[in-house]
């Protein structure tokens, strides 16, 4: 190894999901390489992009690294450097203010991507002020698939990469390109080497689609009419597993009959996949034994979430896939302290009828609020005004849904503080901007609450900047200020040794093992029962009159109908060298990507007069974007994939750095929402495209 440089093992967090183990190569207080370190748990040796640049954001000449004053009007760009007390001083005045004056609930506590300890503690600091509002991205991330899982079978089902499957089905899941939450790709091309089959559901050819059996070019937003039809076959032609079936679901009669109507024809000509198509990989899917979905975020991006991820969990337990080895399994925690301790939910009684959320009736246990609603309570006061906003982790100017909405909210409000490593569109809106430490300058825990079976160590290697605080630090000075001192503790990384203490060892033993993982305890539900009210599988739901939800999974219509002046389907897709609207600023991922580029399918960029390389207008009937065109076969014809993402660090600071121009959420909406979740649309939006003249 290098000569002089100190190794140390880690997780990646924040330029990513936070799964991959690391060695960071050190010198003095300064990181000099990262690579991927082969004994990781669920990486082994697997490294992104963003990985190997990551050091580069503890250096970079744009890092925020004292507080920061608005002058002048809000979002006009013109700060003043004042010191930590005065900043914590007045964060903790304004949110107090707002609550003597309209109450606790009248703040809202924001938190986006990704998640360590921070993320928790941020819930906490909300409870102990007193709010039940904490704003986040659960409603088109996460939490439909796991809360529908709740409901449908008592636990969230988890793809398990450990144990070897027969066949893994990619349902939306571009795995190699942007790994989802806790699945990291190469657990999954290891098994592709020893030669378990693929089938890849998705608009575009991604890179395992060449290694597949199939490939099921779907059109965007039609994945619950899918699902069901691979359900028609797979019942109509008795693949399903009868003895799982008999003894262990609710409602098999009724969904056989429901999904009669979906046959390979008619979904073929909902989802523009081949009818023979359909059938054989339903087939596929169904004779392998143990098979495993892989079902990624773009599921959560229509209103038809609900319907699309319980018409999945529907056809993992028909099949007999449901908490088996290799199929989709219950994860079980390691002994840890539990997530309703940790945020200290006792001393907020009153939080599900409390939150916004409860007046729109959304789904039980959704505990977030999805940001349409929190914008709905800013801008029009339903249920109630909120008037306050502290936010970290998360850029919402970018990623809420209907990006002018958010300016609108943001502009109302009457004291707005964000935490941040960088200025984003979103800090340039604050009245008071924190500076934040970031990944290697922090001691930290990932993926503590995700539901993946396991907690990884996040130790600081180096020092931060004097005056970049972690955000756990941030906000337990902010907590004895706003909430009562006792309830915080003396040192913030308590926390930490909190988390670890019921495992009976340190957070420095936890470090030196690197992770901690539960059981495996697979087919538990064969001496307990599912935890549902049945016990069993509910395929149909027994509570769906209670919730006002439907009792089985049914195709509701595209999320929006199609329009013949917007011919084209719009969708858009992450890239895998950035994380949603973060780090445009760093010069080596900048360059491998320079700017927003629109894919499209050959045939429909001649159809559209578009040639590779032209700067196009991306319009939908809610606004208009400008992006560069990227002519490829790798696309179905007919749709067209926008970046995701996208403002200019380089821009004007006095109008927010350019968030406008090629944002795709000026092209989205709330006009229309899931009921369950508080989902917009974000994928299958009528579209056209012009070359700009």
């Amino acid at each position: 190894m290098e000569e002089g440089v100190r190794w140390v093992k880690t997780h990646c967090a924040r330029m990513d999901h936070g799964g991959c183990a690391l060695l960071v190569g050190v010198k003095g207080n300064e990181i000099v390489r990262v690579k991927g370190d082969p004994e990781g748990f669920l990486s082994r040796g697997y490294i992104c992009p963003k990985g190997v640049a990551s050091p580069d954001r503890l250096t970079h000449p744009d890092r925020l690294r004292y507080p920061l004053k608005r002058k002048g009007d809000r979002g006009e760009g013109k700060w003043e450097r004042i010191s930590w007390d005065e900043a914590l001083e007045t964060v903790a005045g304004g949110l107090l203010k707002i609550r003597e004056e309209h109450g606790p609930r009248a703040v809202a506590f924001g938190v986006g991507m990704p998640k360590g300890l921070e993320h928790f503690v941020l819930i906490r600091l909300a409870n102990l002020f007193g709010s039940p509002n904490v704003i986040a991205s659960q409603d088109v991330c996460h939490a439909p698939r796991e809360i529908t899982g709740l409901h449908t079978c008592g636990f969230y089902p988890v793809a398990d990469f450990h144990h070897k499957s027969a066949l893994a089905v990619l349902w939306g899941s571009n795995i190699t390109s942007t790994n989802e939450e806790g699945e990291i790709c190469k657990l999954l091309l290891d098994q592709v080497k020893d030669g378990m089959e693929l089938i890849v559901i998705d608009p575009r050819r991604i890179d395992l689609a060449k290694k597949a059996k199939f490939w099921l070019p779907i059109r965007p937003g039609t994945d619950p009419a899918l699902a069901l039809g691979f359900l028609n076959v797979i019942i109509g032609e008795g693949l399903y597993d009868k003895a799982f079936v008999e003894q262990w679901t609710e409602g098999f009669a009724d969904l056989a009959e429901h999904v009669k109507k979906y046959t390979p024809a008619a979904v073929s000509a909902i989802t523009r996949v081949e009818a023979g198509l359909i059938r054989e990989a339903a087939r596929a899917y169904a004779a392998a034994k143990p098979a495993v979905i892989q079902w990624g975020n773009p599921l959560e991006h229509t209103v038809h979430t609900f319907d699309a991820t319980r018409a999945l969990i529907c056809l993992m337990a028909v099949t007999g896939n449901l908490d088996v080895p290799g199929g989709n399994m219950e994860a079980h925690d390691p002994r840890i302290m539990g997530l309703g301790p940790f945020v200290r939910a006792d001393l907020i009684p009153d939080k599900r009828k409390d939150m916004i959320s409860a007046h729109h009736r959304v789904i039980p246990r959704l505990m977030t609020i999805a940001p349409a609603y929190f914008r709905k309570a800013v801008l029009e006061g339903v249920p109630y005004p909120v008037k306050g906003f502290y936010g970290m982790c998360s850029n919402p100017m970018l990623s809420y849904a209907d990006s002018r909405l958010t300016y609108e909210a943001f502009r109302k409000l009457d004291f707005v503080a964000v935490a941040e490593v960088f200025m984003t569109p979103t800090a340039a809106m604050a009245d008071v901007v924190l500076p934040a430490a970031t990944t290697f300058e922090i001691n930290d825990i990932g993926h503590y609450g995700i539901g993946h079976g396991y907690i990884l160590a996040r130790p600081k290697i180096v020092e931060p900047p004097e005056e970049c605080w972690p955000d756990m630090k941030i906000m337990n000075e902010l907590g004895r200020r706003v909430s009562d001192p006792s309830l915080w503790h003396d040192d913030f990384e308590q926390f930490l040794e909190d988390v670890v203490k019921p495992a009976g060892m340190t957070y420095a033993q936890f470090v030196e093992k690197g992770y901690l993982k539960g059981p495996d305890r697979f087919g538990s539900w064969k001496e307990k029962g599912f935890r549902t009210p049945t016990g069993k599988v509910e395929l149909k739901l027994s509570v769906a009159e209670k919730f006002r939800l439907s009792a089985m999974p049914d195709w509701l219509g595209l999320p929006e109908a199609e329009d013949a002046d917007y011919p084209l389907v719009l969708t858009s897709a992450k890239s895998g060298n950035y994380l949603h609207s973060s780090y445009r600023w760093l010069e080596k991922l900048r360059k491998r990507e320079p700017r927003p580029l629109m894919e499209i399918h050959p045939e429909t960029a001649v159809l559209n007069g578009v040639a590779d390389g032209d700067l196009v207008i991306i319009e939908t009937k809610y606004g208009q974007v400008e992006q560069t065109a990227r002519l490829t076969d790798n696309l179905m014809q007919g749709v067209v994939c926008a970046a995701h993402g996208w403002w200019f660090p380089e821009g004007d600071p006095a109008s927010q750095y350019d968030w406008r121009s090629a944002n795709f959420n000026m092209l989205t909406s709330v006009g229309k929402l899931g009921k369950e979740y508080g989902t917009p649309n974000l994928k299958s939006l009528p579209c056209r495209i012009r070359r700009k003249a």
